[in-house]
């Protein structure tokens, strides 16, 4: 069976260079940009960014992202809120999920929500 190297999921954005300025404060890199796309990359972790908006699509998209400290994650969101002036963002304190992880939760600027997601164990 043939190999799958990568998965980049793509991001709807309400204001592309918004989202770009929003997640670079977060820690990614555009690695790409041009008028329509920006591929942003931390670490391992990569999605794209489209200059799209679909308000029901974009509330129902969901993207867990593995951690090491929850915690620290909730800390930089909150920073990144206040600083960037992104009012629209929700930074929810970590909680206690069933499936075993401690997740901070955000809603990004245009209503993704991004579950960072500490385990506490090697996660299944």
């Amino acid at each position: 069976m043939p190999a799958i190297l990568d998965q980049r999921p793509f991001l709807a954005t309400r204001n592309f260079r918004r989202s770009i300025d929003f997640y670079s404060r977060l820690g990614w890199t555009a690695i790409y940009q041009d008028a329509d796309l920006a591929l942003m990359e931390q670490g391992t972790s990569r999605f794209f960014l489209q200059n799209a908006f679909v308000e029901q699509w974009a509330h129902n998209t969901m993207v867990h992202l593995v951690v090491d400290d929850a915690r620290a994650w909730y800390e930089t969101a909150k920073r990144v809120k206040a600083e960037g002036g992104f009012d629209e963002v929700t930074v929810h304190p970590p909680r206690r999920e069933a499936y075993g992880a401690l997740a901070t939760h955000v809603l990004d600027p245009a209503g993704i929500l991004l579950f960072f997601a500490q385990f506490d164990a090697k996660p299944a």
